[in-house]
């Protein structure tokens, strides 16, 4: 019997040991405890089986924390290893400000903070009473100066009759002077055959003066020769002043009767004469109305030459010359001018509608019917849904490994882990954020404490559908930049593009001149 205690007592002792951990002092213990009650037998299989739980509990605790680190830790180290990321980043994107291209009073407004409006879609209205007035007004000048044009064409055609009329005016002067030359040689040489006629005349009244002394000839015979004499001295008399009157209408000196010179001209009398020279200037003057100019010092022949040697001959000379005469051309210009002035009044009833430039959403509007706004006025802005991007304020510690073209996965805080947007670097600012600050730091003072600065990253959003996801802009994103896969797009793999890149919005805001909803 003590032999049974004691083994109880030993097997009891073994059991508590590790749950005290005691066993040096246990067995000592154990002799001085007074037996144990029968209903004491089952707690060291309690004891073991609890032990035996908490071991295995520990076992798939630990077993859980390997496999929870093996499947989000190691791919969160591979992620941090193989991308560069920050936290300060945000979407932004265009804003278009709408103002007035001409002044006037708002009639309506059709839009109101968060509306989405499309390319086109007309915002305000301003009244175009006064600008359909201004229209009217312009019009009417059109009217005028197209009335004005015709009349400067049918005074062209008056003055292009006149230069045809005067033309031929110039050749007949010409031809007169030389028909009265060829009269004065017809005169001068009349003029000798009455000096003919009056040596005969004279030779047969002294014959017969002789004969009639002895009677030989009639005095009615002497008579007659007398009388010839007389007709033949009249008509050598008359036969000199028809000489002279050619002369003197000429613009010559009147010659005696046994003048060598009387039937002596200039040989240029045809270029120099009077009638001609005004007639010449006549044709000078209607040929500067038709915008010709004519020197004086080409002589008439020059000028007539001038005018059958024309190019497609005078009459398509002178229609030319109508279409191109200075009157017809200043009348063409006050017509041209008058079309502008309605084209920019018409412009101007056009920008009585204000239109949406590009396609987003309406903010900031602060314009009502009755208010009276000036041009360049500011009524509202419009933020782009599709021509957004990323600006990424990276450390300049984290730039010797981002290029132009790197991919990107982006984290928008208003989505959570629910998306992820895709995009791909596009630039480089050109100055951290202090040095293009209102007021850059001075570090010349000697306080200074180096700061780990940032560089603002462009990156273009790729696949953005902003009916389905869209970003508003200044929300916070979580950019990760995979630096170990391979550049793509323009200027893939450098620092700086090498070329204007062609926005987006410039190419969807880009509209004709003048053309308006």
């Amino acid at each position: 019997m003590p032999t049974e205690v004691t083994e109880q007592k030993s097997d009891l002792a073994s059991i508590e040991a590790p749950a005290k951990n005691k066993a040096d002092a246990t067995v000592g213990r154990d002799a001085e405890t007074p037996q144990a009650s029968p209903a004491s037998k089952p707690i060291p299989q309690a004891a073991q089986r609890s032990t035996r739980r908490r071991r295995i509990l520990w076992g798939v605790l630990g077993a859980l924390v390997l496999a929870f680190a093996a499947v989000f830790g190691i791919p969160r180290i591979g992620l941090a290893l193989s991308t560069v990321s920050t936290d300060d980043a945000f979407v932004n994107g265009h804003v278009t400000f709408v103002a007035p291209r001409v002044r006037g009073q708002v009639s309506r407004v059709l839009v109101d903070d968060n509306n989405r409006v499309h390319k086109g879609d007309l915002l305000v209205q301003l009244d175009k009473e006064p600008f359909q007035d201004a229209v009217n007004v312009k019009k009417a000048a059109v009217d005028t100066a197209q009335a004005d044009l015709q009349a400067a064409q049918a005074a062209v055609r008056g003055i292009e009759a006149q230069a045809r009329s005067r033309r031929w005016k110039l050749q007949q002067a010409i031809e007169n002077v030389d028909n009265q030359i060829a009269l004065l040689h017809a005169r001068v040489a009349a003029l000798k055959k009455a000096k003919a006629t009056l040596t005969l005349a004279q030779q047969e009244f002294d014959r017969t003066a002789k004969l009639i002394v002895s009677d030989t000839v009639s005095r009615e015979l002497y008579d007659q020769r007398q009388a010839s004499l007389t007709i033949a001295q009249a008509g050598v008399v008359q036969a000199l002043a028809d000489v002279n009157q050619i002369r003197v209408s000429l613009g010559l000196q009147a010659q005696p009767e046994d003048s060598a010179g009387l039937d002596q001209v200039p040989p240029d009398l045809d270029q120099t004469f009077s009638s001609v020279l005004q007639a010449q200037a006549d044709l000078i003057q209607s040929a500067a109305d038709l915008g010709v100019l004519h020197s004086y010092s080409q002589s008439p022949k020059q000028m007539l030459e001038q005018f059958e040697n024309l190019p497609g001959g005078i009459d398509r000379t002178f229609d030319r010359l109508a279409a191109e005469a200075p009157a017809v051309k200043q009348a063409e210009a006050k017509v041209e001018t008058a079309k502008r002035d309605l084209a920019l009044a018409e412009l101007d009833l056009r920008h009585c509608d204000i239109v949406a430039e590009i396609d987003g959403v309406v903010t900031r509007r602060n314009v009502n019917p009755g208010d009276d706004v000036q041009v360049g006025q500011s009524l509202m802005a419009i933020r782009s849904l599709s021509d957004i991007w990323v600006d990424a304020n990276f450390k300049e510690t984290q730039l010797r490994d981002l290029r132009i073209g790197e991919p990107a996965d982006l984290y928008v805080d208003m989505y959570g882990d629910t998306h992820v947007f895709k995009g791909r670097i596009t630039g480089f600012t050109m100055g951290t954020g202090s040095t293009l600050a209102l007021l850059p730091p001075q570090n010349a003072t000697g306080n200074f404490v180096k700061i780990v600065q940032r560089l603002p990253v462009r990156i273009q959003l790729e696949g953005y559908d902003p009916d389905k996801t869209p970003l508003f802009i200044g929300t916070s994103v979580v950019p990760y930049v995979y630096i170990n896969k391979a550049p793509t797009g323009p200027d893939a793999g450098k620092f700086l593009q090498s070329s204007m890149q062609s926005s987006s919005a410039a190419v969807s805001a880009a509209r004709a001149p003048g053309v308006d909803k």
